[in-house]
């Protein structure tokens, strides 16, 4: 099986693949379980790249950042997943975002002069950096595994870098300051995705991901696209807008919903949306990390939807 992942190796992408390697469920014919080896791990540049690649069948899955604790959701990865329609999210894993200053080996901290990283790596340890290294000159780099594989091939012009654990391991770097975020929380969650999968199974904590495309921008269009998830208590965890390329004022929303499309209240917000929208894209159901159940408000319970399709079932016969 091979599975795609934004590269080079030793990303933060990487590990969550390799994450999602360890849980083994999320692998038709349990490769997880059988091991690391029985996965391809293909670095690519794009998840647009990544995404055509399953498309084209080069790839059988793939692994992408979505969103991130303190910069929420990733553009690039939105913006693809909006353009396809042939692979849906099936799993999510949440991969702690540290960062370690590396150097080649025999480096002092003192010989730092310039360090190179991703410039969101860079804002994030710019409170440590500027304490500890206040005249190294900051390098731009197009990803911080990028980075550390430039300076552990001696081709690099600057004499340190920002970047992730797995990355100073793997490009023979010596690490010379752990933890340097400032964030110590911050997460990023990333998704693993298929091509037109079956459904997983409702865990009874899952979430559900959709992209709506509005019909027109008058007053009210989004209000009554949102209330159609509060009529029936389903929460959102996340919902942003990206423009549609029609026009000013004209955008569409990626949304997360908290439970799974085959619970009745959730089936009955999103046939209420897909009546009011132009378009209505569903990116698939999938356990959340997390694993923590999805509550359901008191007034309005799961069982109660139940009831009420089955009531409506019995009228019509």
């Amino acid at each position: 099986m091979k599975v795609a992942y934004l590269g080079p190796a030793a990303t933060f992408t990487e590990a969550a693949l390799l994450q999602l390697i360890e849980s083994g469920d999320v692998w038709a014919g349990g490769a997880g379980a059988a091991g690391v080896g029985d996965i391809e791990r293909v670095p690519v540049i794009s998840a647009n790249a990544a995404l055509d690649g399953i498309a084209s069948g080069a790839y059988d899955a793939a692994v992408m950042p979505i969103e991130n604790s303190l910069e929420g959701g990733v553009p690039a990865t939105l913006d693809a997943l909006m353009r396809v329609g042939h692979a849906r999210i099936v799993a999510e894993t949440v991969v702690p975002v540290r960062f370690v200053l590396a150097v080649r080996p025999g480096t002092a901290l003192a010989d730092v002069q310039a360090f190179g990283t991703h410039p969101h790596a860079e804002a994030q340890t710019r409170e440590w950096m500027g304490a500890h290294l206040p005249d190294a000159q900051f390098m731009p780099a197009s990803s911080t595994a990028a980075a550390a594989k430039q300076l552990g091939a001696g081709e690099a012009p600057f004499h340190a870098t920002v970047c992730p654990e797995l990355a100073a391991q793997a490009y023979g770097l010596e690490v010379v300051a752990d933890d340097i975020g400032t964030a110590k929380n911050a997460v990023t969650r990333f998704i693993l995705v298929k091509p037109n999968p079956q459904l997983p199974t409702p865990t009874g904590a899952d979430k559900t991901t959709i992209v709506a495309t509005l019909a027109t921008d008058k007053a009210g269009s989004l209000l009554g696209l949102l209330e159609q998830f509060s009529a029936r208590r389903v929460n959102l965890s996340r919902i942003e807008s990206r423009p549609t390329g029609d026009g000013l004022g004209l955008y569409k929303f990626s949304i997360d919903i908290s439970g799974h499309v085959r619970e009745p209240r959730v089936s009955e917000a999103l046939a209420g949306v897909h009546r009011m929208v132009r378009k209505l894209q569903f990116l698939g159901s999938y356990p959340a990390a997390d694993g923590i159940p999805v509550e359901v408000d008191s007034t309005s319970t799961a069982s109660s939807f139940d009831d009420s399709t089955a009531w409506v079932r019995s009228i019509l016969g």
